[in-house]
């Protein structure tokens, strides 16, 4: 069966309310070019776009001004007028921190006409500043608004869930049977493993990288910070173990300092791109210096490329001058068991870029842990192990009544992610979440990656 083209998705809204940004959010890269100043946008622009498990089409367009038609502001508006022909659904974006101006209730008297299904974003939304907004958007008279965040990804799962039952893709013919709609299709475990290495200046990234390729491809010396640009190199790595020949695009990045030490702007440009590069990686070693143990400034990087939902590996570089290998080794163990709560367990090795010590295994963990990361759980199965959870612990009920935990189901992978529907979610103890959280990562084959969790209760017509 020919697949059908990918539904369409068009971001109308005034100057400077975020549409580029949301944009970039939704299609996972920097196309849109991003500024304060309004008007930057002037062509339309297309990108695949994914929402959880939702795929469809975004369009980007130019701000909605009140100018005359021959005017380049005018003839701008004609373009994202002429974008909505054939679109599947107009996401109408306002800023909520501003609230809602005369322009917003002229694009929303068109969009009436349109015939368009609407989802009214209300961007801005972090924070309360944005609550005013928000209820002043009912006024337009297109539905609920959806607050959200495009700077910060907050209100992904609402977005997710006002655009499912319109969209097309996702009719009764694909989404009849949960099970098939779940499982998606099986990651090719034979991709290219996209491999970033990041650490504090000096702890031996480029070196690990030169003695990968067995050649001095990168830069290297006893200075801190020679790397500046994030640096990728295709390269192919044959496993000792299996003899098997697999693709590996190695990212060697900038030294991360402390933030209060970073004085130069260079510096500063060149730990943003090292932060693009965690952000576009599948796997993300930490390389720490065995002779300087772990510092705070380590568990920080971990921390943010967890935030990103990387799969992360840490290894102890300079293993072949460490002191007190052992005693060294044990007290990082417990240090990150204590410093990333949040995810326990984290594949720990001690490798040496010098001599070439444990760095096939380190790439023997890396693709296992990948496919972890890409791994997906049937409905079916996921649901049995979420009931005998349950049954194991069941939720607490405070004041006497009940939290009705009803089912579970995977929405997205890399990193997984899973929804749970029930009621009275909103007072589910952080404890049980981490409970459920720990044994999806336990029982179901995820190991130490990131899961994200998101509650879900149907919403109250009389709130």
């Amino acid at each position: 069966m020919a697949k059908r083209p990918l539904p369409q998705v068009v971001i109308i809204g005034r100057p400077n309310v975020g549409k580029s940004t949301i944009f970039n959010r939704l299609v996972g890269k920097r196309l849109a070019l991003v500024d304060d100043q309004p008007g930057v946008t002037r062509d339309r622009r297309f990108g695949d776009a994914s929402l959880l498990d939702l795929e469809f089409q975004a369009v980007d367009t130019a701000g909605w001004e009140d100018e005359e038609p021959d005017s380049l502001p005018g003839r701008m508006r004609a373009q994202t007028e002429v974008s909505l022909k054939g679109a599947d659904v107009a996401l109408f974006v306002i800023d909520s921190r501003a609230g809602v101006t005369p322009l917003d209730e002229e694009i929303a008297r068109w969009l009436h006409q349109q015939g368009v299904p609407v989802v009214v974003l209300a961007n801005k939304a972090e924070g309360m500043a944005g609550q005013g907004g928000i209820m002043e958007a009912y006024a337009l008279g297109l539905g609920e608004p959806v607050p959200f965040s495009a700077e910060h990804g907050e209100g992904m799962t609402d977005l997710f869930t006002a655009l499912l039952p319109l969209i097309d893709d996702w009719g009764d013919d694909e989404a009849a049977d949960s099970e098939d709609a779940d499982d998606g299709e099986e990651f090719d475990t034979t991709a290219p493993l996209s491999l970033a290495i990041v650490g504090r200046p000096n702890a031996g990234k480029s070196t690990l990288i030169n003695r990968l390729l067995d050649e001095d491809r990168l830069l290297t010396g006893p200075e801190a910070g020679i790397t500046r640009d994030s640096i990728s190199v295709d390269w192919e790595w044959t496993d000792p173990k299996s003899g098997e020949t697999r693709q590996i695009k190695l990212v060697d990045t900038a030294g991360m300092r402390k933030r209060a030490k970073v004085q130069d702007k260079l510096e500063r440009l060149s730990v943003q791109d090292a932060k693009r590069a965690v952000d576009y990686a599948e796997v993300v070693v930490l390389l720490l210096d065995a002779t300087r143990g772990l510092e705070v400034q380590d568990l920080k990087i971990a921390d943010m490329v967890i935030e990103e939902g990387r799969a992360l590996m840490i290894a102890i570089n300079k293993w072949d001058v460490a002191e007190n290998a052992s005693s060294l080794f044990n007290g990082i163990r417990t240090a990150l068991d204590e410093g990333l709560a949040q995810l326990r367990g984290v594949p720990l090795l001690a490798v040496s870029a010098m001599t070439g010590k444990g760095l096939d295994t380190m790439l023997q963990a890396a693709f296992e842990t990948r496919e972890a990361w890409s791994r997906r759980v049937p409905t079916a199965g996921l649901n049995r192990w979420f009931d005998d959870a349950l049954e194991a612990n069941p939720p607490p009920a405070p004041g006497g009544k009940r939290i009705k935990l009803r089912y579970i189901t995977q929405v997205g992978t890399r990193p997984p992610r899973f929804v749970i529907f029930g009621t009275r979610l909103t007072e589910l103890p952080k404890s049980y979440e981490r409970y459920l959280i720990n044994g999806i990562r336990r029982e179901l084959g995820f190991g130490a990656v990131p899961v994200r969790l998101t509650l879900k209760s149907p919403k109250n017509p009389f709130a």
